[in-house]
């Protein structure tokens, strides 16, 4: 049986806190990841999914794949790890506009990512592979993982999405260069942040596309925050301004945005239809609480873009 989306890394026990993090405040426990948060945006659009990772034997870990379970996503070929902890991370939303995380990963059941996780016959039934910069980050064994997977999924002619997602707390600009640079020849996709393109590629915009254009990099998607997003395919650039939203909580924006935009090659729409809606996705995700929990169903996907701002539907 065909499996729309693999994607592959670490995903943790998210502890949230309104305000700074101190003794007597409540915290709420959740799911995150960007990957988990990109499998369940694109099971809630109806594609079939499955995330590949490892867990701890520890409370956490079977709340992990419950979440993930109940949300559609396949897990059966993760493992549960019985001598290291599942992956925690604290986020303080501090104001609207200002989120600190902190993480605690080190030594983490899903930082053990190896070879030996990923299974023979996976991408003689796969469509997309999806992998981001977050998880080479995380220990030489996951950076050798990723790499590995994107080898066979590109021997199997399996498209292969990147997110760069570069997250300065876990490694520097140069390391992910280092890192990220060498898997570009078995990509097909390319999602980078408006002030991540420099970490696979060099010069201004139009020369970084370019550059990766000549690795065999054939879309790339430039996500510009509040003013929209990019998608440069070998026809040339298309732009999508983003839908007028309230903001509540930014954090899974650019999941939501990858989930979009895969939604959308798997569907074969036309690359303008793409783009509008990974920038449909990446407005729900702006404007509901939670890394993924505010994340619509392909029924809903529109409604957010047909209904005023503020607007009741009775």
């Amino acid at each position: 049986m065909t499996t729309d989306v693999l994607t592959l890394g670490e995903a943790m026990a998210s502890f949230r806190v309104a305000g700074r993090i101190g003794f007597g405040r409540p915290l709420t426990p959740d799911l995150a990841g960007a990957e988990s948060n990109v499998a369940i945006g694109l099971s809630r659009l109806g594609h079939s999914v499955e995330w590949l990772g490892r867990v701890g034997a520890d409370p956490f870990g079977p709340e992990v794949l419950r979440a993930l379970r109940a949300e559609g996503v396949t897990v059966s070929h993760t493992v549960v790890d019985e001598t290291a902890p599942t992956g925690v991370m604290f986020l303080e939303q501090r104001t609207a506009d200002l989120t600190r995380v902190e993480y605690r990963r080190a030594g983490s059941a899903g930082s053990g990512l190896r070879i030996d996780d990923l299974w023979p016959t996976a991408m003689d039934r796969l469509r997309v592979l999806h992998l981001t910069g977050i998880t080479p980050a995380l220990s030489d064994s996951a950076a050798a993982t990723v790499a590995r997977a994107a080898e066979l999924a590109s021997a199997a002619g399996v498209l292969v999405s990147l997110d760069v997602n570069h997250r300065s707390r876990l490694w520097s600009r140069d390391d992910a260069s280092a890192t990220l640079r060498p898997l570009l020849p078995h990509v097909t996709l390319l999602v980078a942040g408006v002030d991540e393109l420099d970490v696979v590629a060099d010069g201004d915009e139009d020369r970084a596309v370019g550059e990766l254009f000549a690795t065999g990099v054939q879309q790339v998607a430039v996500k510009r925050g509040a003013v929209g997003a990019s998608l440069y395919t070998t026809q040339g650039r298309l732009d999508a301004a983003a839908i007028p939203v309230t903001p509540i909580d930014p954090v899974g924006a650019g999941d939501a945005f990858c989930a979009g935009l895969l939604s959308g090659i798997l569907d074969d729409l036309d690359p303008t239809a793409r783009l509008d809606r990974a920038v449909l996705m990446g407005a729900w995700a702006v404007s509901t609480a939670g890394d993924w929990q505010g994340l619509p169903t392909r029924a809903e996907l529109p409604d957010i873009a047909t209904h005023r701002q503020g607007e009741t539907v009775r």
